[in-house]
């Protein structure tokens, strides 16, 4: 299995930004924790983050083109925004996760609308940086 694991503006920072609301773990942590778990059951892994709206879609795009089976997205603060990433997402059909550290529904109004939990497989918000983790566990078992 052939999993993308796709973060939006801003991700990069974690560790740094806002710890109260994101928490103190930083990407590179979150990356090291689902290789981990990812190779220990035999499935292939990458990461991709951007904080430009055009690498994201363009890494959508290319996903396709690589044969990825499914997709963990946080798209951040794209959430809210990003049709052309809604639209990339549907164009290539690939099943994704959504993931956000912070429940965007308890957030500002704003934040409470999601571009993308309506097409994705499933969304898992709220649970700090152990949505990526719930989410490929998820991938794994019913692969």
């Amino acid at each position: 299995m052939n999993i993308l694991v796709l973060n939006g503006p801003n991700l990069n920072l974690l560790g740094l930004r806002e710890e109260d609301i994101y928490g103190s773990e930083s990407l590179a942590s979150i990356e090291e924790k689902l290789k981990n778990l990812a190779h220990e059951s035999n499935c292939e892994i990458e990461f991709f983050q951007s904080n430009a709206e055009h690498e994201l879609i363009n890494s959508i795009q290319n996903a396709y083109e690589n044969q990825v089976d499914v997709i963990i997205f946080n798209p951040a603060g794209y959430t809210h925004t990003s049709v052309a990433l809604r639209d990339a997402l549907l164009a290539v059909k690939i099943p994704f996760y959504e993931v956000h550290i912070s429940d965007i529904n308890s957030r500002e109004d704003f934040r409470k609308k999601s571009y993308f939990s309506d097409i994705a497989y499933k969304v898992f918000s709220g649970h700090g940086t152990n949505g990526y983790i719930m989410a490929l566990k998820e991938i794994i078992e019913n692969k």
